[in-house]
């Protein structure tokens, strides 16, 4: 990864005239900020920051020239990936990442996949041909590694494995491209887990498929990526200790009070009495309680018409919340609302969502309510962000020592 930066300047990036750093980055489909402000508290330090969402961006630029810690020194761009040229970072980047847009794939769209005009995978698959970056990271929805699109996300990954590959004839199948793909030189070690972002300390239960590589040449592998909380650590807490309810001022409810889903848990935890390795889920009263009533400060303000009914309940205080979804009122399943203490249910306030998302509480926002809601609800939380990135960070460094080891020892 040797060598000057070039510099450019089209679309607001200036890519300076020096060495890059070790773990230099670049993120495409950036959203709001969430996948990148992870990566950045993992290390990364981003060259060039792509999202075509004028709500998004607008969001972005605010929060740079507020000089909000990991974010400031972005190099934020306004424009459709599918005019850019990533030729001028060939060779210089530990890392491409970014979240091709969901909605070809969601459960709640068309699912036309491959088929829909918003479909982005293809320019992710060219940003890391065009830069040969020593790692990429993307993400998408669950739904993209179930039945109806796990053939297309093979074919993603092999095309990434196989990244120097020539493309392929117009009328060739797609078996015949994977067939063909797989005999060829493999340029990345890739690995696809589907994750919950609440595993790795998000207040929300958030599924998420993580499309990760590493260069071949590097002679390194990305081991699973361990989650760091877990559900039974909260039944833990919740329900053999107490301390979870101690810590929020609270009484322990009786135990007609426990989540059916935590029922057998609970049993098997207390006949046990050993605790589990990782950390808690944190739940929703986790991330808000502090935050007090809504009073208008800092977005932290009350919006009225929450109501429920079959199948729209919102989320329990005493859980991770259901995961935001990118809406303002009247996502399908009461989402974007908590389930008060007396039983009442309010939407979430911005302050409240970001906190969800783990952005913090100087990240500010421009939009009305329901763009603001749109872009917390397709971000990345950065919990989960961080993890991604320290995963990817410390198989780079092993790497590395492994190389200089080997040199020594050859020595």
């Amino acid at each position: 990864m040797a060598g000057p930066y070039c510099r450019w300047h089209y679309q607001g990036f200036v890519a300076m005239e020096r060495e890059p750093p070790t773990m230099d980055s670049i993120e495409l489909f950036g959203g709001c900020g969430g996948l990148g402000l992870g990566l950045a508290r993992a290390g990364f330090r981003s060259r060039a920051f792509v999202e075509w969402n004028a709500d998004a961006i607008a969001t972005v630029r605010l929060n740079v020239a507020e000089g909000v810690e990991h974010v400031r020194d972005w190099y934020v761009s306004h424009a459709d990936v599918r005019t850019l040229q990533w030729g001028h970072f060939h060779d210089q980047l530990a890392l491409v990442s970014g979240g091709p847009p969901c909605q070809p794939f969601g459960i709640g769209g068309l699912k036309r996949g491959s088929d829909d005009h918003r479909d982005m995978w293809p320019e992710a698959i060219r940003a890391v041909r065009e830069t040969r970056p020593t790692a990429f990271l993307f993400e998408n929805v669950r739904n993209l590694a179930g039945p109806r699109f796990r053939p297309y996300l093979n074919w993603i990954e092999h095309r990434l494995r196989h990244v120097e590959a020539s493309a392929s004839p117009a009328e060739e199948t797609p078996l015949a491209q994977l067939r063909r793909l797989s005999s060829a030189c493999i340029n990345y070690r890739t690995t696809v887990t589907v994750v919950n972002a609440a595993d790795f300390g998000a207040p929300q239960v958030r599924y998420r498929v993580l499309l990760a590589g590493i260069r071949a040449d590097l002679g390194a592998e990305l081991n699973p990526l361990q989650r760091t909380h877990s559900l039974d650590a909260l039944i833990w807490d919740q329900w053999v200790t107490g301390d979870y309810w101690r810590r929020h001022g609270l009484v322990m409810p009786p135990d007609r009070s426990i989540p059916n889903r935590m029922r057998h848990g609970v049993s098997r935890m207390r006949a046990q009495m050993i605790p589990p390795p990782e950390r808690s889920w944190r739940t929703l009263r986790d991330a808000i309680d502090d935050l007090g009533e809504p009073d208008g400060r800092n977005h932290h303000g009350f919006q009225g018409g929450a109501r429920t009914y079959p199948g729209h309940t919102g989320s329990p205080l005493d859980m991770p919340a259901k995961a935001l979804k990118a809406g303002d009122h009247g996502v399908p399943g009461g989402e974007n609302m908590a389930i008060l203490d007396d039983g009442s249910v309010r939407y979430f306030t911005l302050r409240e969502s970001a906190r969800l998302v783990g952005l913090p509480d100087d990240y500010r926002f421009c939009r009305s309510w329901t763009e603001t809601m749109r872009c917390l609800g397709n971000a990345v939380p950065t919990e989960l962000g961080e993890a991604a990135g320290r995963w990817i960070r410390g198989t780079l460094e092993g790497s590395i020592v492994s190389r200089i080891s080997a040199r020594q020892r050859a020595a």
